[in-house]
């Protein structure tokens, strides 16, 4: 059952050597230069093509750091539990692409909820972002649930070679 009031997270970005070391699988080099611990989860390695992918986005673009996904830390509990950011920097066009996963062990107790919303923050913060963009699977009903209530619309679909099919939406800062 979801709390009362919703849980205070913060996307915490990690540094680039974290970044490296996550995608390489080595969990211990990563905590050695993270500024939060980092559980097991975060290692996992269904998860090392992301941190590969934010790995190189970081090389190409060193300003891209403080966009892209970082870990979620959950202030109620102090620990870890997913993983959030933006895809990365605002494009030409003013539009962030925000991303989010809460381990399985910390689902329904309201921290997708609170990392959407900071992300809406911190895009709402920023003079260059106009929009904010949401890929969902069609079939994941809580996700679209979520950015649904959030005041996202959908625009279209797209098909991505991760995920697959995904609903495209999108909603003014």
């Amino acid at each position: 059952m979801p709390p009362a009031t919703a849980p205070r997270v913060t996307v915490v970005h990690l540094p680039p050597a974290a970044l490296d070391a996550l995608a390489a699988g080595d969990l211990a080099a990563a905590s050695a230069v993270s500024p939060v611990p980092l559980p097991p989860a975060v290692g996992a390695p269904d998860l090392r093509w992301l941190w590969r992918l934010r790995s190189e986005q970081v090389r190409a673009d060193p300003a891209a750091a403080a966009w892209v996904t970082g870990v979620l830390r959950a202030g109620d509990l102090g620990l870890v539990v997913g993983h959030a950011g933006f895809h990365g920097p605002p494009d030409e066009h003013g539009t962030v692409e925000v991303g989010y996963a809460v381990a399985p062990e910390h689902r329904r107790r309201g921290y997708a909820r609170a990392a959407l919303g900071a992300l809406l923050r911190r895009a709402a913060e920023e003079p260059d972002v106009r929009t904010v963009r949401a890929t969902v699977s069609p079939d994941n009903v809580a996700s679209r649930a979520l950015v649904d209530s959030c005041g996202f619309v959908a625009v279209g679909e797209q098909w991505d070679e991760v995920d697959g099919l995904e609903v495209v939406l999108e909603r003014a800062v």
